[in-house]
């Protein structure tokens, strides 16, 4: 499921694993495995894994430079 997000400013305040996918383009199984590296902003609410939104676009801009 690909989000049509044309700012950052639509992207809700904090995001969950499937949006993420969503937003790049790519599987829920890989956004899986992204969200378990190192390096990757999240928050674990036991099993539950949130993205804060700056944290991700931060994550992303970085991600893109290099």
């Amino acid at each position: 499921m690909k989000l049509e997000i044309k700012d950052y400013s639509e992207l809700p305040v904090s995001l969950n694993v499937e949006q993420v996918a969503g937003v790049l383009g790519i599987g829920r199984v890989q956004a899986y495995n992204l969200a378990r590296t190192e390096g990757f902003p999240k928050i674990k609410i036991g099993r539950r894994i949130v993205i804060p939104r700056q944290a991700f676009i931060s994550w992303l801009e970085t991600s893109t430079t290099e």
